[in-house]
């Protein structure tokens, strides 16, 4: 049964057309883009060279959509692809480029590194796609997408994918779009009616002890908890850990080999909790996450909705709670305007 952004896009993709598709992670959008690239790609024979691109902003959400055609494509092992970002050494990423590759999976920082090294050329490409688009705005790659996109072919179908639509991607996308179609499936302001939402008011010295004192719950099998920095992402994890629950930290300072082992451990139920910042809010997709917990409220409020979406996927339910210190207040209303509702109190 396809979800709603496939039935919606897929049709169009097929069809060659250009799409605006307005899509949070966990609607389905990577098979909704990957499956009809597929396709056309199998149907038509390639000169060579890269067909189809697609930019990530982050290595954790690039290396997923990697996978992702890795599993969808496993019957066509004429179609090739690889997937590249920084953070890693770039001599295997070299190779693979150099071995010739149809469908390439990238972020955009290592992506014009290398096309700065001569190592990337896009004469043959056929598909564009630029997802989580808002993200890249947000993480300041707008910049390095733009010269990207000079260096594409005109005649070229392009895909834009993106949570929310601000001034700056409506104005990427009049520019990159040639008549497109829209789609748009769960707006930024909807939480998924699966998650059950609390807030526990705490004071800002006692969240550590009430974390420890939610986590004790035999009910909590896998549960992401954010903080706002990555210093205390480390620090919540440390805590956690010498209280004998199991936990790591995923986060930007972290070296890739280190975030891949923590998420690896995280899919595979051996570490219990993974403390994140923003960054893995939009880039994890793991299946049964029972729990997530804002240690830290965020300052924007539709991160609120991108974190709490990380449970209740896959039709299975979830329970979102929120630590809310003092100065989190005014935070905590903000989230309530843009969701249009009130989160209860979760009693001690």
């Amino acid at each position: 049964m396809p979800t709603p952004i496939q039935a919606q896009a897929i049709p169009f993709l097929l069809a060659g057309r250009d799409l605006c598709g307005t899509a949070q992670t966990g609607t389905g959008k990577t098979a909704a883009f990957a499956l009809p690239i597929l396709q056309r790609l199998a149907a038509t024979k390639g000169h060579g060279g890269i067909r189809a691109l697609i930019l990530s902003p982050t290595r954790e959400l690039a290396a997923q959509i990697g996978e992702s055609f890795r599993v969808y494509g496993q019957h066509l092992p004429q179609i090739r692809h690889t997937v590249i970002f920084g953070g890693v050494g770039q001599f295997a990423q070299e190779r693979a480029l150099r071995s010739g590759i149809d469908i390439l999976v990238a972020c955009p920082g290592r992506l014009n590194d290398l096309i700065g090294q001569g190592l990337v050329r896009f004469d043959r490409l056929e598909v564009f796609v630029l997802d989580e688009a808002d993200r890249m705005l947000d993480m300041g790659f707008i910049h390095d997408v733009r010269r990207i996109i000079t260096l594409l072919p005109k005649q070229r179908q392009t895909l834009l994918f993106s949570a929310t639509l601000p001034k700056d991607i409506e104005d990427l996308a009049g520019r990159i779009l040639v008549n497109p179609a829209r789609v748009s499936v769960a707006p930024v302001a909807a939480t998924a009616d699966r998650i059950r939402q609390s807030v526990r008011y705490v004071e800002k010295a006692g969240k550590r002890a009430v974390l420890e004192q939610i986590l004790a719950d035999p009910r909590i099998t896998r549960a992401i908890v954010f903080t706002r920095t990555k210093h205390g992402a480390n620090r919540v994890a440390e805590a956690l850990a010498k209280a004998q629950i199991g936990a790591e930290a995923i986060h930007g300072n972290k070296s890739q080999n280190a975030r891949e082992r923590a998420l690896a451990n995280f899919k595979r139920g051996t570490t219990r909790v993974l403390v994140a910042t923003d960054i893995a809010a939009r880039g994890i997709d793991v299946d049964g996450v029972s729990h997530v917990i804002n240690f830290d409220l965020p300052e924007v409020a539709e991160t609120y909705v991108h974190r709490i979406g990380r449970t209740a996927r896959a039709g299975a339910d979830g329970e979102a709670i929120s630590l809310c210190d003092g100065e989190e207040r005014a935070l905590l209303r903000d989230i309530e305007r843009l969701t249009r509702q009130r989160i209860p109190e979760m009693r001690a």
